[in-house]
């Protein structure tokens, strides 16, 4: 009794210290000392038995209050501090105090294992390194928090992590590293995920999924990753590769707090600690040459950060080095006076330069809009910028043309990349005068007659260096050449006579045919030059070469040469042209047509892009009407199917609309894709996006009848779900965004859901596997093509339920619906074809018009036809459409009676039409149900004599002999309540009577379909998966390849 009174009063004590130390953590050293006093006191076993009581409260309190964490700090605290003078006593109750708590959790109260892994997260991060503890316990602790990484709750899958963070980096537990990697891509909770990121350990397995989590759909993870990266992986440790994607992800991320954290490992560890603060030395560790726009970017960062200051001395004016002085460089071929700038320092300077230019000109504007000390303020800021640019750039134009030369001629391409930077830099310098103007004209005439890079292979024919189409053979060397020559001749028409002069004197020997296919190619190359420079053929007309000479004399004489490269450029330039002509002309929309059709697929592919642009910037109807179709209006709006094309026995010339010849080119397989590998474009993602933006400007295209429309946007969904398309990401991409914006974006938002209700079932017959002729397979495919017909039909789905982004043109009716104005559709007859109504009732007439007797295939497509079609609703201003969807429902009810649960969905459909009906009893008419079908375009042959009610489903008769059995009573309920699977009959004892099969079967049903909803809510992906692709239906798939 003494032994248990003196137990009762320790635990009195320990719970007062611990009771006090939830006020402050000031407390908390006194208290240790009080605590320890008391274990020094007592028996190891006597004070571990009166803790541990003391403790158990707090295993029952779920709250993460400021007081409780105190607590929960100040117990880790005090179990993984080692009193010198009780070694013993300290290691004994640690050990013991672990076991209790892994005891804890595996507990089955949720809140007992989260405080048991989060005192024990606290110890092992608090715990000493020389601290005695078994081996055999820790691997218990290891393998108990192993355990509640897979917990169920989030908040002790967290601490759990915490806990083994400190084992992680042990060679010995690398199975602790693997879990961890294993766990990251699949947690679903953010917290988790940004504990695991914060516990992985440097090495090559964890940069690689560190660096994934830049990409995280949390801001926390994203800022976790970068605060990791710049803690414990050093810049040289990591791949050129792996600097430029954590700096282009960070500094373009759309969180501040990201970016911050992304600078802040940019400045502190890769600028001043691995560089010393050197920008140029930074930009040499991210490879500036292949990574051109990180490197601007770093450097935009860091100038707007103020971290980047020209110093006294400073400028690139100290690479043109006086004719006195040493030079490098000196070949005797040119200016031996000039320092040839490396990569990036020519980077280097062209930011800083165009910063400064930038900050001036803001600083200038911000001084106009104020007055008093604030304009003199920023005119003085302007000032300062504008000097200090003045002092970097070359004294002279003369001085910066012979930088620019010195390395465009005498290094070559070694120092192609500095010679770009540098040409960049002429459009901040002043051409006003004219000596400056005729230098650098000059020079200008130099870049544009010089020839194209190439290099002779071993069988002696030159090899061209470059993309073949741009000047140059970049595009953003041809960029930089048109701005500097934009800047020198600014006089309006100047820029056209001069670059016209250069195509002149370059044409003569193509116009001779006395050109080999490298003069032709740089000729086309200054062309296209022009061409896409120009703002209008009046600039060039009266020059030295007119419009229509160029195009007889040069472009269709170059698109028929014998070389293939040759015919890519002067297609493109063919492209350009057609832009820049008021109608285009006959000979040019040939040229390009018989180019899409017969030529090789990367010229196809230009005169592609060139046809569709030239159709989206003078319309189809003028392309046309340029080949001599001049369709009248009527005939043109009578127009319901595109024609078909033939492409092996058309050269595109004969009487083919343009919207027909793209349109069937879409279905052509063997285009191939571009060689320029890096956009990896294709015959079909030019068209697809082609379609796309012209879908998305239909008001701007009044010629393109309204009804081609649905077959427009059903071949871009078919294209975007195609397995033959799953390479082509560009065209994803372009469609995801398209599928996304169109019906919210629409200024026709009622004339796109009319085109999307008429392209829902041509697009799932056209994708799902045995029907309408579609091939099918193996089972693993058939599953997969209706998976993708299911993905299909939901983005339709979701598209016509998406609203208009413009709140102003909604209007809410009496029972707060939001409706768009009736105008936009353009009648109130219309209402009916561009809702919801009309895609239920299309949905109900395909479903219906299947027989009785139903292939595998048809099965599997009636009922994802019916998933759909339960998601749609219906508006209480179409009275007639709900009664015409009562009464197909029987029909399609009939058509799934075989699929309960579905049977049931339909149900609740029609209790939800009958709620709406305002007159339920009232019957529809058969001329006002085929006035809705024909506004449709629906041909159903609708018996209206049947009832509108759903009728119930009959259930097998059986041939057993009715047995006597005891019954319970049951309330009487309504119809609604007996088809509800979640019905449940109340038993009254002390009544018995007999009940029939037919009672017991329908109970013994309820309870069954009850379970099976039961599960299918837990995972809808899998009540698709397995109603759309079972096994049993996938069996036609041989009946489909026959």
């Amino acid at each position: 009794m003494a032994d248990t009174e003196e137990e009762k009063l320790l635990m009195q004590k320990v719970a007062r210290v611990m009771d006090e130390t939830r006020s402050s953590n000031a407390t908390h050293i006194r208290k240790l000392k009080e605590l320890s006093t008391l274990r020094s006191s007592s028996s190891p076993l006597q004070f571990f038995s009166a803790f541990s009581k003391a403790l158990i409260p707090l295993f029952n309190f779920q709250r993460r209050t400021a007081s409780v964490e105190r607590t929960v700090r100040f117990v880790a605290v005090f179990a993984s501090t080692r009193d010198p003078n009780n070694a013993s006593d300290c290691d004994t109750f640690l050990e013991e105090f672990l076991r209790f708590l892994l005891v804890a959790a595996v507990a089955v109260n949720k809140t007992a294992r989260f405080r048991s892994c989060q005192i024990i997260s606290e110890i092992i991060m608090r715990l000493a390194d020389d601290a005695e503890v078994s081996n055999e316990l820790w691997d218990e602790v290891i393998e108990c928090m192993k355990l509640r990484v897979v917990d169920k709750v989030p908040v002790i899958r967290t601490f759990a992590v915490r806990a083994l963070s400190r084992f992680a980096n042990d060679s010995e537990n690398s199975d602790i590293l693997e879990l961890f990697l294993q766990a990251l891509p699949s947690e679903q909770n953010a917290e988790v995920r940004k504990t695991i990121v914060l516990s992985l350990p440097p090495s090559n397995a964890t940069s690689a999924a560190i660096i994934d989590c830049t990409l995280d759909v949390s801001e926390l993870v994203r800022k976790a990753a970068y605060c990791v990266l710049a803690s414990k992986f050093p810049l040289q440790s990591l791949s050129i590769k792996l600097r430029t994607i954590i700096l282009q992800r960070g500094l373009a991320d759309r969180s501040a707090a990201v970016t911050k954290e992304c600078l802040k490992l940019l400045k502190d560890e890769w600028l001043f600690k691995c560089c010393n603060g050197d920008p140029v030395e930074l930009l040499k560790y991210l490879d500036v040459e292949t990574y051109e726009l990180v490197g601007v970017s770093v450097m935009g960062a860091l100038l707007k950060a103020g971290l980047v200051r020209v110093q006294d001395g400073q400028s690139i004016r100290q690479f043109i080095v006086s004719t006195h002085d040493t030079t490098k460089g000196d070949t005797g071929h040119g200016s031996p006076s000039i320092q040839l700038m490396e990569a990036e320092v020519a980077l280097y300077w062209r930011t800083v330069c165009r910063h400064l230019q930038i900050e001036a000109r803001e600083k200038g504007s911000d001084a106009a809009a104020t007055m008093g000390t604030e304009a003199a303020v920023y005119a003085a800021e302007a000032t300062d910028n504008n000097d200090i640019l003045e002092r970097v750039l070359p004294a002279t134009v003369s001085d910066y043309v012979e930088l620019v030369e010195a390395h465009l001629i005498i290094s070559g391409p070694n120092h192609r990349f500095a010679s770009r930077q540098l040409l960049l830099l002429g459009a901040m310098l002043d051409f006003s005068d004219a000596t400056n103007r005729k230098v650098a004209s000059a020079f200008l005439q130099e870049l544009l007659h010089r020839p194209l890079e190439h290099e002779v292979d071993e069988s002696g024919n030159m090899v061209l260096i470059g993309d073949g189409i741009n000047l140059g053979g970049d595009r953003d060397w041809a960029d930089a050449v048109s701005r500097l020559a934009r800047k020198v001749h600014a006089a309006a028409g100047e820029f056209e006579e001069v670059v016209v002069g250069v195509v002149e004197e370059l044409a003569r020997p193509c116009r001779e045919r006395t050109a080999d296919f490298m003069q032709w190619m740089h000729c086309l190359a200054v062309t296209g030059l022009l061409l896409e420079n120009a703002k209008s053929f009046h600039w060039v007309q009266g020059k030295a070469i007119e419009p229509a000479e160029l195009l007889h004399s040069l472009l269709l004489p170059g698109a028929k040469h014998v070389h293939l490269d040759v015919q890519r450029v002067a297609i493109r330039c063919l492209g350009l042209f057609g832009l820049l002509e008021r109608k285009p002309s006959e000979e040019l929309i040939k040229q390009l047509r018989f180019s899409f059709v017969k030529s090789p697929p990367p010229i196809s592919i230009v005169a592609c892009k060139a046809l569709v642009d030239l159709g989206m910037w003078h319309g189809p109807h003028e392309v046309d009407r340029a080949m001599g179709r001049e369709l009248s209006s009527q005939f043109r709006d009578d127009k319901m199917a595109f024609s078909p094309v033939n492409f092996c026995e058309t050269d595109g010339n004969l009487n083919i609309e343009l919207l027909d010849l793209l349109y069937a080119g879409i279905d052509i397989n063997d285009w191939g894709k571009s060689v320029d590998t890096d956009e990896n474009e294709s015959v079909q993602s030019v068209l697809g996006e082609g379609f796309a933006k012209i879908l998305l400007l239909s008001e701007h295209y009044p010629s393109i009848p309204a009804s081609l429309h649905p077959l427009l946007l059903a071949k871009l969904i078919s294209l975007y779900f195609s397995n033959d398309t799953k390479d082509m990401q560009r065209l994803k991409q372009c469609l995801s965004v398209f599928f996304e914006h169109y019906p919210s974006l629409s200024a026709n938002h009622k004339a796109m859901q009319k085109c999307l209700s008429k392209a829902f079932i041509p697009v799932m017959r056209s994708m799902w596997p045995g029907i309408n002729g579609n091939p099918g397979g193996s089972p693993a495919i058939v599953s997969n093509m209706r998976k993708r017909a299911v993905q299909a039909s939901r983005i339709m789905l979701q598209m016509m339920q998406a609203p208009l982004y413009g709140k102003e043109t909604e209007t809410e009716d009496e029972n707060g619906s939001r409706e768009l104005p009736e105008t936009m559709c353009g009648s109130v007859q219309s209402l009916l074809e561009c809702g919801e109504e009309g895609l239920a009732i299309r949905i109900a007439t395909e479903v219906a018009s299947f027989h009785t007797k139903k292939s595998p295939a048809e099965k599997s497509y009636v009922s994802a036809l019916c998933r759909i079609l339960v998601l749609l609703h219906f508006r209480l201003s179409e009275q007639e459409a709900i009664k015409l969807m009562r009464m197909l429902l029987n029909r399609v009810a009939d058509s799934v009676a075989a699929e309960k649960e579905l049977v049931k969905e339909l149900k609740r459909m029609a209790e939800r039409l009958t709620a709406v009906d305002r007159h339920p009893d009232q019957e529809l008419l058969q001329d006002q149900a085929n006035l809705i079908l024909g506004r449709l375009e629906l041909d159903l042959n609708l018996n209206l004599d049947g009832s509108m009610a759903m009728p119930s489903t009959p259930g097998p008769h059986s041939t057993r002999p009715t047995r006597s059995r005891r019954r319970v009573r049951h309330e009487e309920t309504s119809s609604d309540e007996e088809i509800s699977p979640t019905s449940v009959v109340p038993n009254i004892p002390g009544t018995l009577s007999t009940r029939s099969q037919r009672a017991s079967k329908t109970a013994a049903l309820t309870k069954m379909t009850t379970n099976r909803a039961i599960r299918i809510n837990e995972d809808d992906e899998g009540e698709e998966g397995s109603e759309v692709t079972s096994q049993e239906d996938s069996d036609e798939s041989d009946q489909c390849t026959e």
